[in-house]
C-alpha cells in the first residue's frame, strides 16, 4: 500500500512535469518535420549539442538566457545541416539522421576537452531561475514554455493556413505543388523549427535542471521522444500525453523505492515503456504518407 500511495502522490506527479520537458520539446518539432514528409532521428544528437551549447554560452557570458539562445541556435545549426542534405539534396533521411546523432555525440567530447579541459562534466556555470510550485516542486521557465506550447502547435496546425500546407505536404505533395505551395520551402523551415525546439530541450537538461553539460547526458531522450510523437500519432496533445507518460515513469525510477529490485532495473522503466510502446502501437499508428520521401517536382 506505501508504494502504491508513493506512485500516484501528487509531488511525484507534478515531478513528472520537469522530467517531460524536454520531451515534450523534441516531440513537438518532430511533429513539425514529419508532418511536413521528413524523418528526423537526428533529435537526439540536437538535444545533445543544444545541452552543450546552453552551458558554453551560459559560462562565457554568466548569463543563463544567453545560453539557452546558444542552444537553440546549436539545434538550428544541425537542422540546417538536415535539411540542406536532405530536403535540397534529397539524400536518405535516416542514413543522415544517424551521422548527425553520430557526429553530436564525438563533437561535444571534443569540445569538452578544448573548451573545458575534461573529458567528462563540464565546470558548473550558472543555471535558470526556478520557481517552487505550490511550495511542492521547483519548475525553471523552459518547463512553462514547454507546456504552453502545446496549444500552440495545435492551433499553429490545425487552424491556421500555414498548418494545413504543412500537414498538405506531408500527405500529399504534389497536389500541394499544384496548387502553389513550395513544399521543399515548407520542409526546410519545419526541419529548422525541429532542431530550434530539440536545442531548447537540451538546455533544460543542462542548465535548466542542472549547471552542467556530462558527457552523453541525453541518454537516448531524443528516441524517447520520437516514440511519444509516434504514440501520440503526430498530434501535439497526443505527443503531450505519452511525454508526460514517460516523465512519470522516470519520476517513479528515481523518486520511488522499490524493495528487492535493483535500481539499475529501476532506473531502465523508460526505455522498457519505450520498447513496449514501439513495439505494440507502432504499426496502428499511421504516419504522413509522404514521410522520408524526398520531392522532385513534377512527381505523382
Amino acid at each position: 500500500m506505501g508504494t502504491i500511495r508513493e506512485l500516484l502522490a501528487i509531488p511525484l506527479l507534478l515531478t513528472s512535469f520537469r522530467f517531460a520537458t524536454p520531451l515534450i520539446l523534441a516531440a513537438l518539432g518532430g511533429i513539425f518535420n514529419e508532418r511536413s514528409g521528413v524523418i528526423n532521428i537526428a533529435l537526439e544528437g540536437m538535444m545533445l549539442f543544444g545541452a552543450f551549447a546552453a552551458v558554453y554560452g551560459s559560462g562565457l557570458t554568466g548569463n543563463p538566457w544567453i545560453g539557452v539562445l546558444y542552444s537553440m541556435i546549436a539545434g538550428l545549426s544541425f537542422a540546417l545541416i538536415l535539411a540542406l542534405v536532405c530536403v535540397t539534396f534529397k539524400a536518405n533521411q535516416i542514413v543522415v539522421a544517424t551521422g548527425i546523432n553520430i557526429f553530436a555525440s564525438g563533437l561535444t567530447i571534443y569540445l569538452l576537452q578544448v573548451l573545458f579541459g575534461v573529458a567528462g562534466t563540464s565546470p558548473r556555470v550558472p543555471r535558470l531561475p526556478a520557481v517552487r510550485f505550490l511550495g511542492i516542486t521547483r519548475y525553471n521557465p523552459i518547463t512553462f514554455i514547454a507546456v504552453a506550447l502545446v496549444p500552440i502547435v495545435w492551433f499553429i496546425l490545425f487552424k491556421t493556413p500555414w498548418g494545413l500546407r504543412i500537414r498538405a505536404i506531408g500527405e500529399h505533395p504534389s497536389a500541394a505543388d499544384t496548387l502553389g505551395v513550395n513544399v521543399n520551402k515548407y520542409r526546410f523551415i519545419c526541419v529548422l523549427i525541429s532542431g530550434t525546439l530539440a536545442g531548447l530541450a537540451g538546455a533544460h537538461l543542462s542548465i535548466g535542471e542542472g549547471s552542467a553539460f556530462v558527457r552523453e547526458m541525453t541518454q537516448g531522450r531524443g528516441f524517447i521522444a520520437l516514440a511519444a510523437m509516434i504514440f501520440g500519432k503526430w498530434h501535439p496533445v497526443g505527443a503531450f500525453g505519452a511525454a508526460m507518460l514517460f516523465g512519470y515513469a522516470e519520476a517513479i525510477a528515481i523518486r520511488v523505492d522499490f524493495a528487492y529490485i535493483p535500481s539499475e532495473l529501476i532506473r531502465a522503466i523508460p526505455y522498457f515503456i519505450t520498447i513496449i510502446i514501439l513495439a505494440g502501437f507502432i504499426g496502428k499508428a499511421i504516419p504522413p504518407k509522404a514521410i522520408g520521401k524526398p520531392y522532385f517536382k513534377g512527381e505523382d
